[in-house]
């Protein structure tokens, strides 16, 4: 799947179905990989697939060749917890490090493994501002500088045919771009939930739903939405 977006004056091309390609600066962008979700379930009794790092890592890597890029900026919720680097499985840790070894990989803190330490390589950072736009984890209602995140998984929902059918989407603003839950098993919230309306500070939002070629784009909390 492909199609163009502009937002911070720049211009992206979505890469799969939750990732951002960056043409200017050679970037591939995601968020909430949640690597080692399942071992953190499984710690509590709950077993879900245990290779949930292993295919994220493995559908990254092959968007990283796709685009050629030379920098991977990952949005925060890198990992389920603080304790998923120690348990990352050995084939998701090769792949990992590989992956740090060849690309300039940046971690942006998260919420969920706010200890992050880059043990399988890469650099940390609370926040980052590349040419004018701040990456960061969770969107800053009040910041009206173009700001890039992750943290809410935003899905859009519609029903077509009588049927239910939800889809990974990037919300966007005025200020804001939300990126999708990139992670194997992340779940989602719907678009137009009020509290990603608010994380957008109130302003009216689009969905952007990557479809095959292009991008489709439908309005959201119209209701709620101030004056731009």
């Amino acid at each position: 799947m492909t199609g163009h977006l502009c937002f911070g004056g720049h211009d992206f091309e979505v890469a799969g179905e939750a990732a951002l390609f960056w043409p200017a600066r050679k970037a591939l962008l995601v968020a909430d990989l949640h690597l080692e979700k399942a071992s953190s379930y499984a710690i509590r009794g709950q077993f879900l697939p245990p290779y949930d790092s292993r295919a994220t890592l493995e559908e990254l890597a092959g968007l990283a060749r796709k685009y050629a890029v030379e920098a991977i900026f990952c949005l925060g919720d890198n990992f389920h917890d603080d304790g998923g680097e120690a348990r990352l499985e050995d084939e998701a840790a090769r792949l990992l490090r590989q992956l740090t070894v060849t690309y300039d990989w940046r971690w942006i803190v998260g919420n969920h493994d706010p200890g992050i330490a880059a043990n399988w390589g890469g650099a940390v950072h609370e926040e980052l501002n590349i040419e004018g736009i701040i990456l960061l984890h969770e969107a800053e209602p009040q910041d009206r500088r173009p700001e890039m995140s992750g943290h809410f998984h935003p899905k859009f929902r519609q029903e077509i045919r009588g049927r239910l059918v939800s889809r990974r989407c990037f919300v966007r603003s005025a200020s804001k771009l939300i990126l999708p839950a990139f992670g194997a098993l992340t779940g989602g919230l719907e678009a137009d939930d009020s509290v990603i309306s608010e994380a957008c500070g109130g302003y009216a939002t689009q969905a952007l739903v990557p479809a095959t070629g292009r991008v489709l784009c439908f309005p959201l909390s119209a209701s709620r939405a101030r004056a731009e």
